[in-house]
């Protein structure tokens, strides 16, 4: 995404307090909203080998506030003003507040900034005040406000209202807004996001000129306008499915879901939580008291510092370590490898991994529960074959019970530099849950041209019984997305094709012009999707024609809802939305060409 017109974000624990705990494990089941502080089974072997430790502190780009801190507003503006430009630098930053009240604060996010609670509600940790993304840098135009994020956190915003202007690769997670939350920029000016789950915002969410947006397991006390595509699933106080006028996807429940591991304080130490799997999930996971889940105490993790090596990492991971990445970034000479169920790895402050020699970034196994979560691949200038592969080839186990989930894992390819990628991530294994990502083959910075930062595919999926939630992926050479596995489902999906595709021999697809954004494979009997959108932008040559954004088998089993295909300014035509079906674009009124269901 670029600058688009649209037309209108057991230290600490007391004795009494750990026999609760125990008690309610050793009963089995917890009761409702009471949180089990156990390891999973497989978190940890028997016997570990002592020569990598687990804990210690958290590196110096972690800043950890308390309320009798002094001087917090004077950091959080150093910070922003370090980063609220530095959209292709190396700053990376994960802002963390303790349990508590902050009074008088404005935080305002800039680019690789995550600001977080470290309580296990949002409202252990309130400030009043605001977290704030806007525009200002970029005269206005929020498109280009990618990668930030805030979690866990309880806002009382000064005027009523917290501006979150953002664009993709930017969550909103685990929030509490005791008001309302405008996603627009100051000045209304074009805006093109995002992703909200499991927060509660009490009063309106305002979009504006935002053109698209998913929710997912939310409450809002209401939602004032859509501009293409605004998707809700298990959302309290959604509007009514209405697409395409207004263009409302909404689902009462997500089918499946789990929330992202996140960091928080027992008393003086810090664990990790892990959130249950929910199924048919609707409303906030925290609303009802302590969340249900289990938890990891971070001796359990090998907190990693930028510089540390793949083989280092890997031998973490073998001794029974989880891996906890604090900002940076980091080179890898091979892959990092998870082969042990149950493994988590989260990112601080949108740590990044770069593979320097054409290797694949993280593989996984074929096993139960891995967490990945919270943090960014960014391929390096030998071209790797892929960057992420969850499974390995021909991956079959049946993993409904304990899916893996990828959440908030970024990838992108060049803007900081030349970078190439044949597949930027492949999903093997079965019932995976991709939850919020932003797939990116980069249309602007360093390292950028049809060739330079060569991407045929973004996202390749092989196993069956998978399901996205939150899907942006944009700007690949061919296929953006390929879907192979049985039964996938995919709600909400956000595409722009290739702006710098030089010609239309370029993007030839046989006798088909152009690759579609979303192809089902012709062997798939059972898909679904609902609020899906591809746009196109052919800036290099605006005469550019692309048959359709979505290709699929015309069969009874694969389902869409919700579709738009929609060119903006112009800049090159769709002739069909889906397959043969579905108006073409014209001229340049960036009105979008939709089809509510397929077949």
């Amino acid at each position: 995404m670029s600058h688009t017109p649209t037309d209108t974000p057991d230290s600490g624990r007391s004795p009494l307090a750990r026999r609760t705990v125990l008690g309610a494990i050793a009963a089995g089941a917890a009761a409702p909203g009471l949180l089990a502080l156990s390891s999973p089974a497989s978190a940890a072997p028997a016997a570990r080998q002592a020569d990598l430790p687990g804990g210690g502190d958290l590196g110096p780009n972690v800043i950890v506030f308390d309320p009798s801190t002094a001087g917090i507003q004077a950091k959080l503006d150093e910070i922003f003003g370090q980063q609220e430009r530095a959209q292709f630098d190396t700053g990376r930053y994960a802002i963390l507040f303790k349990p508590g009240t902050y009074n008088g604060l404005n935080a305002q996010l800039g680019f690789y900034t995550s600001i977080a609670g470290l309580g296990l509600s949002p409202d252990d940790t309130t400030i009043n005040g605001d977290v704030t993304v806007d525009a200002g840098w970029f005269d206005g135009n929020a498109t280009q406000n990618f990668w930030r994020s805030a979690e866990n956190l309880a806002l009382n915003p000064v005027n009523g209202t917290n501006r979150w202007a953002v664009a993709q690769a930017a969550p909103f997670r685990r929030m509490h807004v005791k008001g309302g939350l405008n996603l627009a920029p100051d000045g209304y000016g074009w805006a093109s996001g995002g992703y909200i789950a499991d927060s509660r915002i009490d009063g309106s969410v305002g979009p504006y000129s935002q053109q698209q947006w998913y929710t997912r397991d939310s409450a809002v006390g209401g939602w004032s306008n859509a501009v293409w595509n605004m998707v809700f699933s298990g959302v309290e106080g959604a509007p009514a499915q209405s697409f395409p006028d207004p263009p409302y996807t909404t689902l009462d429940t997500t089918p499946v879901s789990r929330e992202k591991p996140f960091l928080y304080l027992d008393g003086g130490e810090y664990r990790v939580f892990l959130p249950e799997k929910r199924t048919d999930a609707r409303g906030v996971t925290w609303g009802n008291g302590t969340p249900r889940g289990t938890s990891l105490p971070l001796d359990q993790f090998y907190v990693a510092k930028p510089g540390v090596t793949a083989e280092t990492l890997n031998a973490a991971l073998t001794q029974g370590l989880h891996l906890l990445l604090t900002p940076g970034i980091y080179h890898l000479d091979r892959p990092i490898q998870v082969d042990r169920a149950n493994t988590v790895i989260l990112g601080l402050g949108y740590a990044t991994l770069i593979p320097d020699n054409g290797v694949t970034a993280v593989r996984t196994a074929d096993v139960d529960g891995v967490r990945l979560a919270g943090f960014l691949i960014d391929a390096g200038p030998v071209n790797s074959d892929t960057l992420l592969e969850v499974g390995p080839a021909g991956a079959s186990a049946d993993h409904s019970a304990n899916p893996t989930t990828v959440q908030d894992v970024f990838v992108r390819i060049g803007g900081a530099g030349a970078g190439k990628a044949t597949t930027s991530m492949v999903i093997n294994s079965r019932h995976t849950i991709i939850d919020h990502t932003w797939v990116w083959r980069a249309d602007h910075g360093a390292g950028v041209g049809w060739e330079t930062n060569r991407a045929d595919y973004g996202i390749r999926v092989n196993g069956d019984d998978v399901l996205a939630t939150g899907l942006f992926v944009e700007h690949f050479n061919k296929y953006d997305v390929q879907w192979y596995g049985e039964r996938g489902r995919t709600i909400f999906f956000q595409n722009e094709k290739a702006y710098d595709a030089p010609n239309q021999a370029a993007i030839q697809n046989g006798d088909i012009k152009g690759y579609a954004a979303y192809k089902v494979a012709d062997s798939v009997s059972t898909h679904e999707g609902w609020g899906l959108g591809s746009y196109c932008y052919y800036n290099v040559d605006p005469t550019i024609v692309q048959h359709h954004g979505f290709a699929a088998p015309n069969t009874p089993g694969v389902k869409f809802h919700d579709l738009l295909v929609v060119s903006l300014g112009g800049a090159g035509q769709y002739e069909r939305v889906i397959n043969d079906t579905g108006a073409p674009t014209s001229g340049t009124s960036t009105v979008p060409s939709t089809v509510v269901s397929y077949p």
